[in-house]
């Protein structure tokens, strides 16, 4: 049931549960997270392989697209209302929170988003000419990697909803020792999954005290916005890295 409910929430993929969630399975799905993210990689990989005689601009658009589509635009209707809301928040907790709350997408969000899947279009064909397929695994099972770490580490500030149910029933004491052993799965990848690793372990640690600072901690769509930040970051470190 865990495993089922986190295809459900993570993916377009036609998943129907037995019955409603109870909290405390709603909390253990956490320990899919990262599976889910290594299955999506698994699927871009085997597009990858598949259509791999494919002009490399061509074939980015259509892992991009396959991207998006699997993920049914969940992290970047997150990224998007974090941007608004950070911009247009004025350094205000409050306000930063009700922005965030408001399903329009302003132009910030807008914005943020073309550059984020510009990024990622570009990184992609970088790494098809390369043949670093690799960090199609990578990319999307480091981005929901980091999402239970996250709730681990950090207070959970919108009460009500399924983020907070998450937080409030995360399995604490086996969570810990699961992400290590995915890290350590990763690493089999070489050198350009530590090098992801790494960005990831960064870009976390800088995006919680901003979010300490601003708002006291994280929310769903801060939480969104970190997958999204994960993923470009670890397509473009890697893409620059190989071209070094």
């Amino acid at each position: 049931m865990p495993l089922l409910i986190a295809l459900q929430f993570l993916t377009r993929l036609p998943i129907r549960l037995p019955g409603l969630p109870t909290a405390e399975e709603n909390g253990r799905s956490l320990l899919w997270y990262p599976l889910v993210g290594l299955l999506i990689g698994a699927l871009l990989a085997a597009v990858y392989w598949g259509l791999g005689g494919l002009n490399p601009l061509l074939l980015g658009a259509l892992l991009l697209a396959l991207w998006v589509w699997l993920s049914g635009g969940l992290h970047l209707d997150g990224l998007a209302d974090s941007a608004d809301a950070w911009v247009g928040g004025y350094g205000d907790r409050e306000r930063t929170l009700a922005i965030m709350k408001d399903p329009a997408c302003g132009p910030i969000g807008v914005i943020t988003l073309v550059l984020c899947l510009l990024l990622k279009w570009a990184a992609l064909i970088s790494l098809i000419d390369a043949e670093a397929w690799a960090v199609l695994l990578l990319a999307p099972w480091l981005g929901r990697w980091c999402l239970p770490l996250l709730l681990l580490t950090t207070p959970y500030v919108r009460p009500g909803g399924l983020g907070h149910i998450l937080s409030q029933h995360l399995p604490r004491r086996s969570l810990p020792a699961l992400l290590i052993l995915h890290a350590l799965a990763m690493l089999l990848l070489g050198w350009l999954a530590l090098l992801g690793l790494l960005l990831t372990l960064l870009l976390l640690a800088w995006g919680r005290a901003l979010l300490l600072k601003r708002v006291g901690g994280t929310t769903g769509d801060t939480a969104g916005a970190l997958v999204e930040l994960v993923e470009v970051t670890v397509l473009v470190g890697c893409s620059i890295a190989i071209s070094l």
